[in-house]
C-alpha cells in the first residue's frame, strides 16, 4: 500500500454560496412558495426553508424564509434575479442600483428587465412604486423626486438613472383572485369544452364591475367581427357606453367602412352572405372614398357613413388607435403607419383601462397584451386555439382564452350588457 494512500482523506465539498430570501402573501394557495422552489432546483440551485408560517384561513397570508444556495456567486446572482420575478425579496436589503444611460435608445449594461406585475424599487431606504408598469421595460429612476417609472428603450435618453441588476427590487406577482367564482373557473388551459353562457356571463360581470371601479373598457378587434356580422353588436355596446377604447388595424376600420358604404365585407353581402359583382374591388374602393374625403369622420360628417363601429366610435368620441402593418391597402388616412408612433400611442391609450376584450387578431393582441400590466383583467377570444396559446406564451398570463366564433360571443355579450335580445 502507498504511504499516501490515506493522506487525502475525505473529497473536500464544493464551496457554497448562501443567500436568504423572503416571501410572503397568498403563496401556497397561489402556487407562488412551490415555483420559487422548483425554480431554484432547476437552475442548479438548493434551497433550506428556515422560517414558514402557513396562514389557516384562505384570507390569511403566509410566509416563508428561505435560504438559496448555490456554488458560485455568479450562479446565486441569476437565481436571485430570477426569483424577483416571483416575488422573492432578499432578507438583506438595499437601495437599488442605477446605472446613468449613456446614449439614446438603449439601456446600460445589466439593466433590469421588467415584467407585467405590480412592482416596486427600494430608494433611499423606502419602496417606491413603479409608475407605467409593462413587461420588456427598464425602469427610470428620478433621484429628485425620488419616483420611478417603466421606460421603453425607445423612450431611453442620456443621463437617465437606469436600475440595474435586481437588488432593491421587488415584485408582487398576482394571486389566484378570492371570490371571484365565476371568473376563477374559467382561468384554465386553452379549451372549447367551457360552457359558453358561464363564460360570457363572467365577461359581462367583469366589464361592469371595471365601469363601476371608474376603468376604462377596450376592445383589440379584427377584420373577422365584420366578415362574420358581428359588426353591429359592437357597434351597440359602443353606443351604449360599454367600451371606451378601440384599438384595430386597417383591415378592421376598412371592412366596417365598406359594410356601411356597400353592405359588404371582402365583397361578401354581410344580409344575404353572397358575394356580389364586383365585390372584390369594394374594400378598395372604400379606401379610396374615404381619402377623397378627408378621413372618416369627413365621411361621417357628410352622411356618407351612417352605421357601424367606426360610426358609433367617432359619435361617441371614444380613443382610437388603428396600428398599421406592411400589407394594408390605402391605407385610411387614420390609421398609423410608423410602427413606434403606434407603439406610444397605444402606450399611452391603456393608462386607465380596467379591463381588454381581445377579439380574434392575432397580431393587435399580441402587441396589446405586451403593455397592459398584470393586474388588467385580459379575455381573448378567437376560433383559432393558437391565438390563445401565443398571447400567453408571451408572458400575458392573466389571459382567460376562450375557444368559440366571434359573432355568438358578440352577440351573446351584446345582450347581456344592453338588454336587448339576443
Amino acid at each position: 500500500m502507498s504511504p499516501h494512500a490515506h493522506s487525502s482523506g475525505k473529497a473536500q465539498a464544493a464551496p457554497v454560496t448562501i443567500e436568504e430570501i423572503e416571501v410572503r402573501g397568498h403563496i401556497v394557495d397561489s402556487l407562488i412558495l412551490p415555483k420559487i422552489l422548483d425554480r431554484i432546483l432547476q437552475m442548479g440551485g438548493s434551497f433550506e426553508i428556515r422560517e414558514c408560517t402557513i396562514g389557516s384561513r384562505r384570507v390569511d397570508q403566509s410566509y416563508a424564509r428561505i435560504a438559496v444556495k448555490a456554488k458560485s456567486q455568479e450562479a446565486l446572482n441569476e437565481i436571485l434575479a430570477d426569483l424577483v420575478e416571483h416575488g422573492a425579496t432578499p432578507v438583506h436589503l438595499s437601495d437599488a442600483q442605477t446605472a446613468v444611460a449613456d446614449m439614446a435608445g438603449a439601456f446600460p449594461e445589466k439593466f433590469y428587465s421588467t415584467t407585467n406585475q405590480a412592482t416596486e424599487v427600494r430608494i433611499a431606504g423606502r419602496w417606491i412604486e413603479v409608475a407605467d408598469q409593462e413587461m420588456d421595460c427598464g425602469i427610470a429612476i428620478d433621484p429628485k423626486t425620488r419616483t420611478a417609472r417603466c421606460v421603453a428603450m425607445l423612450d431611453v435618453m442620456p443621463g437617465m438613472q437606469i436600475v440595474v441588476g435586481y437588488a432593491g427590487v421587488r415584485v408582487t406577482p398576482l394571486e389566484r383572485p378570492q371570490g371571484e367564482l365565476l371568473f376563477g373557473f374559467m382561468n384554465s388551459a386553452v379549451s372549447s369544452e367551457k360552457p359558453k353562457a358561464v363564460s360570457i356571463r363572467a365577461v359581462a360581470e367583469s366589464i361592469r364591475a371595471a365601469r363601476t371601479a371608474g376603468q376604462k373598457v377596450l376592445l383589440v378587434g379584427g377584420p373577422a367581427i365584420i366578415h362574420t356580422g358581428s359588426a353591429q353588436h359592437v357597434a351597440r355596446l359602443i353606443e351604449q357606453g360599454w367600451i371606451q377604447t378601440l384599438f384595430g388595424g386597417n383591415a378592421l376600420a376598412t371592412h366596417d367602412l365598406e359594410q356601411s358604404i356597400y353592405g359588404t365585407s371582402l365583397g361578401i353581402s354581410i344580409m344575404e352572405g353572397q358575394s356580389v359583382d364586383h365585390g372584390h374591388e369594394h374594400h378598395l374602393r372604400t379606401i379610396n372614398t374615404i381619402r377623397r374625403v378627408g378621413g372618416i369622420k369627413s365621411a361621417i360628417d357628410s352622411g356618407l357613413v351612417k352605421s357601424g363601429i367606426m360610426y358609433e366610435a367617432y359619435q361617441k368620441g371614444i380613443d382610437i388607435v388603428l396600428a398599421g402593418s406592411i400589407r394594408d391597402d390605402g391605407p385610411l388616412p387614420e390609421v398609423i403607419t410608423d410602427m413606434l408612433e403606434a407603439q406610444r400611442r397605444m402606450r399611452e391609450s391603456i393608462k386607465g383601462v380596467g379591463f381588454a376584450l381581445l377579439i380574434a387578431t392575432m397580431l393587435h393582441s399580441v402587441a396589446t397584451g405586451n403593455l397592459l400590466p398584470g393586474w388588467v383583467k385580459v379575455v381573448c377570444v378567437d376560433i383559432n386555439p393558437s391565438t390563445l396559446t401565443k398571447l400567453s406564451d408571451r408572458g400575458s398570463s392573466q389571459t382567460i382564452s376562450l375557444v368559440t366564433d366571434v359573432e355568438p360571443f358578440l352577440r351573446s355579450l351584446s345582450a347581456e350588457l344592453t338588454g336587448l335580445p339576443r
